[in-house]
């Protein structure tokens, strides 16, 4: 059985995911360049910013329509090689 039978998900779909890291000005750049990669095609208004309670941590969500579980496990598998990205859901 292959990867993409095995998703309990149907592709296309929308779906959001989200990087957390060190509060930085260019942290949400960050997330959309490694989304990008293998996303060409964002839209406008598919990525939402939002501080902790504290203010040293942002976590920064992405929407966008998902063609495969293999571009999904991309996305996350690039967030969790990059230093800055802490965690991803």
């Amino acid at each position: 059985m292959s990867q993409e039978q095995e998703s309990p998900l149907t592709f296309p779909c929308q779906i959001s995911v989200k990087a957390m890291g060190l509060a930085a000005p260019d942290f949400d750049t960050l997330v959309v360049e490694i989304v990008r990669q293998h996303v060409p095609n964002l839209g406008e208004g598919s990525v939402k910013s939002r501080p902790s309670k504290g203010g040293k941590y942002i976590s920064v969500t992405v929407t966008f329509e998902a063609v495969s579980r293999v571009q999904l496990d991309a996305i996350y598998y690039a967030f969790t090689a990059h230093e800055r990205v802490l965690m991803s859901l």
